[in-house]
């Protein structure tokens, strides 16, 4: 066995995982970095028919583990949400609690005000943000 043979033997979990089944797998599945859509859907398959899998093997169990970690990578490079914006947040908030720019004006003092912070022509004021953070019960750092 050379140097690389050597390095690469061996390098299971120490789960109690069968060598050769877990071979027969990987030689089957050919597990690869994801490269674009359609081998991210094709392992994204194999995944869910392993998962669906009543009983599956310590084997089985080990290759799922290694597609996740794919796929998960592949889809944090590809599909990584931007953050949104205090505006987004205010925006859909209101979405989720049916409500409009009039229910607003409690917070922000004038119908003028709350528009214009919904359109981003003014920032959030630190009183502003303390009022929206009650309301809607979630934390400040939302809106900033």
């Amino acid at each position: 066995m050379n140097t690389i043979e050597g390095a690469i033997a061996g390098k299971i979990s120490k789960k109690a995982v069968n060598r050769k089944e877990y071979e027969a797998l990987v030689s089957r599945s050919l597990p690869h970095v994801i490269r674009n859509e359609a081998e991210n859907a094709h392992y994204t398959r194999v995944l869910e028919f392993l998962d669906a899998k009543p009983n599956p093997t310590a084997a089985e169990q080990e290759l799922a583990e290694l597609l996740t970690v794919l796929i998960e990578q592949f889809e944090e490079q590809h599909y990584a949400l931007k953050p949104a914006t205090p505006t987004a947040h205010l925006t859909e908030l209101m979405a989720a609690n049916g409500l409009k720019q009039k229910d607003l004006v409690d917070i922000f003092g004038t119908p003028s005000i709350v528009s214009e912070v919904l359109h981003s022509k003014r920032h959030l004021t630190t009183e502003h943000i303390r009022r929206l953070s009650d309301r809607f019960h979630v934390p400040p750092e939302l809106f900033i």
